[in-house]
């Protein structure tokens, strides 16, 4: 056989054994799906989220017609009743009637994708993500910012091989920063330049332009609380070991991860940053959570952990000033948006 034949027949094969991956990965994941839709759970109906309060919206985790799908339940009693819309999402987040929602189109070549709903649930922008997965969303308060985060290598923030892109969308005026990367970042007055900086969890002042964020050289292993101006395109280093911050209602604090561990199973615990007087406060939850935490009002916390021999989370709720006790807030459910 010539040379090129043999390069011809390695081709082929290669594409074949292509083809053939990404035909079994399409099947198990609509296997997957199809076997999440059979149960008891609430059948989707039209969610309308025009002019609603004291609801809370999240992604349905339970096992029926409506698992994957956006819903709502009423937040003083999240045990009752879910309304399921049409939508689907991974991770979402919502404010002032405007959603951002992260989510994979499965096809012949999966792609990843970000959509900004209305009040309706009406597409109004759609952003092809490329390879990034899905991971993190926000909305600022008056749901004028959007921001997303998308892991464009590896699937977690416990090892230090994953790479990821974070991106803001000023939904008024259609202006997209594509990447935090381009940003000057300043450490103790002086710039900083480290050339493998990841960044992610981005949370929003009232003002619109002042952010939080995490950042993380890679190669040092370490992480970094970051203040972003986004008309200036600066961000500040405020203090290490912060990941995922979640800005209260009141904009005093703070609640983020806090690294405990060098452990990849148990690596984290909840934290409350007084952003006044820097001060930390562990809260009660000791189970390590992998999440950006959303606050249900300035005084609690809510956030998903899985649950234990089942592919489904619920989700649960502390006190924000390290007392008490954590407890299920509701049953089957992920990526939660507190509507005040």
């Amino acid at each position: 056989m010539t040379t090129r034949a043999r390069v011809t027949v390695l081709a082929v094969a290669i594409a074949l054994l292509t083809a053939l991956g990404i035909g079994y990965g399409v099947h198990a994941a609509q296997r997957e799906k199809v076997t999440h839709r059979q149960g008891d759970g609430a059948a989707p109906t039209e969610l309308d989220l025009t002019g609603v309060h004291g609801r809370i919206l999240f992604r349905d985790t339970e096992p029926g017609p409506g698992y994957g799908l956006l819903a709502t339940v009423a937040a003083g009693t999240p045990g009752g009743p879910r309304t399921v819309g049409q939508a689907s999402c991974e991770r979402v987040y919502a404010a002032a009637g405007t959603v951002v929602c992260l989510s994979t189109v499965f096809a012949a070549i999966p792609r990843h994708q970000v959509q900004i709903l209305d009040a309706t649930l009406k597409v109004q922008r759609e952003i092809d993500l490329g390879a990034g997965a899905p991971n993190r969303a926000r909305i600022s308060a008056d749901g004028r910012m959007a921001s997303w985060t998308v892991f464009t290598s590896g699937d977690s923030y416990a090892a230090n091989t994953f790479s990821t892109r974070t991106s803001i969308l000023d939904v008024r005026t259609g202006t997209l920063v594509n990447t935090l990367e381009d940003f000057d970042v300043r450490k103790d007055g002086k710039q900083y330049l480290p050339v493998d900086r990841n960044f992610w969890g981005v949370t929003f002042s009232s003002d619109d332009n002042t952010f939080y964020a995490t950042m993380s050289p890679i190669s040092t292993g370490k992480t970094y609380l970051v203040r972003g101006d986004l008309a200036a395109r600066t961000l500040t280093v405020l203090r290490e070991n912060v990941e995922c911050p979640s800005l209260s209602p009141d904009g005093t604090r703070l609640v983020f991860k806090k690294r405990v561990s060098t452990s990849t199973t148990a690596p984290w615990h909840l934290a409350v940053l007084d952003l006044a007087t820097m001060k930390e406060t562990l809260l009660a939850e000791q189970h390590s959570v992998d999440d950006q935490a959303a606050w249900l009002d300035d005084r609690t916390v809510t956030y998903a952990l899985p649950v234990a021999g089942k592919s489904t989370t619920d989700l649960w709720q502390v006190p924000a000033d390290g007392t008490g006790q954590p407890a299920v807030l509701l049953h089957n459910g992920f990526s939660p948006a507190p509507l005040p």
